[in-house]
């Protein structure tokens, strides 16, 4: 486990996650897809949110099991959380000083739930 901080493009929006990156997933959603989320799944009590509550803004789709949060500043998606389960999905991409391409990215079939 290591510790990271992230956020959105502008800054607004920052926080600090605690996990291994070991399992990070590429779903093919539509809305995962068009946005291009690389993300990691952590415990609610593995994520701090430091700064950019009053910056949030929600979109909710499909069985509304997540609450996709982005910055109403910049539109980024840096994070979102799980309403029916009590995880926080982390949008690697917004994970300072993480290299993609050091990763093993995995598959997840989202399109067909």
């Amino acid at each position: 486990m290591q510790t990271y901080t992230g956020g959105c493009h502008c800054g607004a929006v920052r926080y600090e996650v605690e996990t291994d990156l070991e399992k990070v997933l590429v779903c093919n959603c539509s809305h995962c897809h068009k946005k291009g989320l690389v993300l990691n799944f952590v415990d609610k009590d593995k994520f701090k949110l430091l700064s950019g509550v009053e910056h949030l803004s929600e979109y909710n789709f499909n069985k509304k099991q997540i609450r996709h949060l982005f910055c109403k500043t910049c539109g980024v998606q840096s994070f979102s959380e799980g309403v029916t389960f009590p995880k926080v999905a982390i949008n690697v991409r917004c994970l300072d000083g993480v290299d993609l391409d050091a990763l093993t990215l995995t598959p997840y079939n989202g399109k067909d739930l």
